[in-house]
């Protein structure tokens, strides 16, 4: 790829932002950094970007500003905290918001950033780690012409498709907010759907196979389950997440008085997940209240049938 002469400032360097700013470096742009994580500066520095020790800092000189945090408090605190992105944040500079916060919260964050001279690009983005490494996110876009101008190289490399909503942040956090009640609800019937199949006695490696090739299946189905069938898997998104973002969900529902049956049962599963301690596991560890209720174990299931074909 061609050389880029932006300088972006990229805050939040999770499962997600630091494969992102890995190939923004790649693709030749300048990317100084800031996480809360020692380790994730590090792997910054070492994909040779820099790495300043608080938001005011990484925003300096910046062009571009790409928020990739997990819950809307922690934009806040890197915009507005003690050494916040605020405090030096060039003039005409475009804020780029890939988290996944309330419709209003980015609604009120892009009058604020209007009202000093900047732009807010509210973009949260699908695809998870897998499509942050390959560059193959879907991002869910909504803001003024000038952000979407600014932003334009920066989304050549990490996205595979731009949806363009419209000029007004809050839209693509709100398309957001839809796809995050499907993700929910489907890994939510997944878990479901392998427990009561482990119990009446299928092979979990087999059904898996089975609904991956019928009509019951889904992207979460095929991703979320291989997960399922492990005891302790690689966190990508922790069972909080959904908990946040279902709670969004509901919290919109409530203000459009609009009825969301599936979304609630789902929320109550994660939030049972999350009360037994499953807080900071993989959100595929909603699974474990299922065989918590039935006694099920879909890990050592699949176990016994793999080691039963191999002897």
């Amino acid at each position: 790829m061609a050389a880029a002469a932006q300088s972006i400032a990229f805050i939040g360097l999770g499962a997600m932002g630091l494969p992102m700013a890995r190939r923004l470096l790649a693709a030749g742009f300048r990317v100084r950094g800031f996480d809360v994580s020692d380790s994730a500066l590090a792997a910054l520095r070492g994909a040779g970007g820099e790495a300043p020790d608080s938001p005011a800092g990484a925003v300096q000189g910046a062009d571009l500003v790409v928020l990739m945090v997990a819950t809307a408090e922690q934009v806040e605190a890197a915009l507005d905290g003690p050494q916040g992105a605020l405090s030096t944040l060039p003039d005409g500079a475009t804020v780029v918001l890939h988290s996944t916060v309330s419709p209003a919260f980015s609604q009120t964050l892009g009058e604020r950033l209007a009202a000093r001279g900047n732009f807010l690009l509210d973009a949260p983005v699908s695809g998870g780690v897998v499509g942050a490494e390959a560059g193959k996110l879907s991002v869910m876009a909504a803001g003024p012409a000038q952000a979407f101008a600014a932003a334009e190289q920066m989304l050549d490399v990490v996205a595979g498709k731009v949806y363009r909503l419209g000029d007004a942040p809050g839209l693509g956090s709100s398309v957001k907010m839809i796809n995050q009640l499907l993700a929910g609800v489907h890994i939510v019937s997944a878990a479901e759907a392998m427990a009561l199949g482990t119990r009446v006695g299928a092979d979990p490696d087999v059904l898996y196979d089975i609904i991956c090739h019928s009509a019951g299946g889904s992207w979460m189905f095929q991703n979320r389950v291989p997960r399922m069938l492990e005891e302790n898997p690689e966190v990508t998104s922790a069972v909080e997440i959904f908990v946040k973002d279902l709670g969004i969900v509901l919290d919109t529902g409530h203000e459009l008085r609009f009825p969301l049956p599936l979304a609630s049962l789902a929320h109550q599963q994660f939030l049972a997940a999350s009360a037994a301690g499953l807080g900071r596991a993989d959100d595929s560890a909603v699974v474990r209240i299922y065989e918590q209720l039935t006694g099920v174990d879909i890990p050592a299931a699949a176990r016994r049938t793999s080691e039963g074909d191999g002897a």
